[in-house]
């Protein structure tokens, strides 16, 4: 094989192109590199802003600016807070030249410029308005609280400086005109109506709904009447108390601060309403317990009556003769409970008294007689009638029968009058307490005449006998001495008996 120079020239000419095609790249992007550099150090201008557009144009709605800044976050809400507060400065500039230039007015120029004062107020009030909804979201997203801060405090100081050196007739051009405005005075009238008749409508329904819940709990087994009405009247509150929370929010307006307001003052309240938070914990512990119901009669506190009401502070009893006493429940709570009426049942204890002259056996068997023709008296238990006492003056039976508890009274008035009537016309006394006194009065052994209890009664003054002159006494003296129960001896002897 002969090597021929055409082929090497073409071999040649092979090799350059691809060397050439082969670095050419390279060449294109070391070329390109400097502009790339160049490119990059050149700053870029950022034109968008840190939040989405619109929100800051003072024409925007309040509820739709509240609505849109829900999904933002606290640094597109901060850029979003400055952009507003951009806006009422130059808005509150506005206002100030205006009120620079009222006093130099006097009549109708004078009253014009309060005219277009007042519309700039009003202007820069709806923009406060946006103002403090984006500040508000903010803080409620935990924004910086020295800026949330720094926010409110500029607006609270535009207002209360502008207020203090504005003249009457322009306060109450002011005035007039934040009452007549659609977002002034005319929005809070309707808040006020829509809060009232919220108010009025969530109490009807609460008086509903506690009377289902009253009917509810009637019908849970061992549950006292007292821990029923309680349960319904916190059902009503509770009913009330959402109610209003729900209606409050949905208006806007923001009720976190009255929680924390609760819980700050919680101390405080419980610290000055120690009394009234005994009365509370015993006035559960009652309605839990159950140590009486209404209706019932019971002995508290050392008064006796039928219990009208239990409250949560307080137990209100109705005595026989009608007082009504209010006792704090802590007292009820913390003294003894006598439940008169807690029992089905309850037995009349009676006393009967005979003379010792007169039969056991005829007075056992009227007293036997009598409590058995009683239509209220209980068959079983089965009464009692037995001698129980042999008193000073009588013979004491006790009479022990049984009645239901509502018939406790009738039972006993009935059989006091039906034992006296029965004993009289059986001739049976019932004798009442008597003493007889004997008195003997004795001086040196011997027994004066007329010492007998006929002899109590005052003698004629005489003369002193010999015996007296030797005592220095005299009859007299003597008889004071009887009357005084005394002997010559300063003793004396008193004999009881019994008829």
């Amino acid at each position: 094989m002969t090597f021929s120079p055409r082929y090497a020239v073409s071999a040649a000419l092979l090799a350059l192109f691809l060397c050439v095609a082969w670095a050419l790249p390279s060449f294109a992007q070391d070329a390109d590199a400097p502009e790339v550099a160049a490119a990059t150090d050149v700053p870029v201008e950022e034109t968008a802003p840190a939040y989405p557009a619109g929100l800051d144009n003072p024409e925007i709605p309040v509820s739709e600016l509240t609505l849109r800044v829900i999904p933002l976050t606290t640094d597109e809400l901060t850029a979003l807070a400055d952009s507003w507060l951009m806006i009422v400065k130059e808005q509150t500039t506005d206002v100030v030249e205006q009120q620079l230039v009222i006093p130099t007015l006097s009549g109708s120029e004078a009253d014009a410029a309060r005219e277009v004062l007042t519309g700039l107020s009003d202007q820069r009030g709806q923009a406060f308005d946006r103002y403090t909804t984006v500040v508000d979201n903010l803080a409620k997203k935990g924004g910086d609280e020295a800026k949330v801060a720094s926010y409110r405090a500029y607006r609270n100081a535009i207002v209360v400086d502008e207020k203090q050196n504005a003249d009457w007739q322009t306060l109450y051009k002011m005035a007039v005109s934040w009452t007549l405005s659609r977002d002034g005075g005319i929005e809070l009238g309707l808040r006020i109506a829509v809060i009232v008749g919220s108010f009025i409508a969530l109490m009807a329904l609460a008086g509903i709904v506690r009377r289902v819940a009253r009917r509810f709990f009637g019908r849970v087994p061992d549950l006292s009447k007292l821990l029923q009405g309680f349960l319904a009247m916190l059902v009503y509150w509770v009913v009330i108390a959402f109610g209003l929370m729900i209606v409050l929010s949905s208006l806007g307006i923001d009720i976190t601060p009255v929680f924390a307001l609760v819980g700050g003052a919680s101390f405080i309240i419980a610290f000055a309403f120690q009394e009234t938070l005994s009365n509370l914990a015993a006035g559960l512990m009652i309605m839990v317990n159950r140590p009486f119901d209404e209706g019932d009669y019971v002995t508290v506190a050392g008064t006796g009556g039928t219990v009208k009401a239990v409250s949560i502070v307080s137990t209100t009893v109705t005595t026989p003769d009608n007082q009504i006493i209010v006792i704090p429940n802590s007292k009820v709570w913390g003294d003894v409970i006598t439940n008169v009426t807690a029992s089905a049942t309850r037995r009349v204890d009676m006393v009967f008294g005979i003379s010792y002259e007169d039969s056991i056996a005829d007075a056992q068997k009227i007293l036997e007689e009598v409590v058995a023709m009683h239509p209220l008296v209980l068959e079983d238990p089965a009464p009692t009638i037995r001698v129980d006492e042999l008193a000073d003056s009588s013979v004491n039976f006790i009479c022990r029968p049984w009645s239901t508890t509502s018939n406790y009274w009738a039972v006993k008035w009935d059989l006091t009058r039906q034992v006296k009537e029965a004993f009289d016309k059986a001739g049976i006394s019932i004798p009442y307490p008597q003493a007889d006194f004997h008195v003997h009065m004795k001086q040196d052994g011997a027994v004066f005449p007329g010492a007998e209890p006929a002899a109590l009664t005052a003698p004629t003054p005489t003369a002193p006998t010999p015996a007296a002159a030797a005592t220095g006494g005299t009859r007299s003296q003597t008889a004071a001495a009887i009357a005084r129960g005394e002997d010559g001896d300063g003793e004396s002897e008193n004999e009881d008996r019994g008829d």
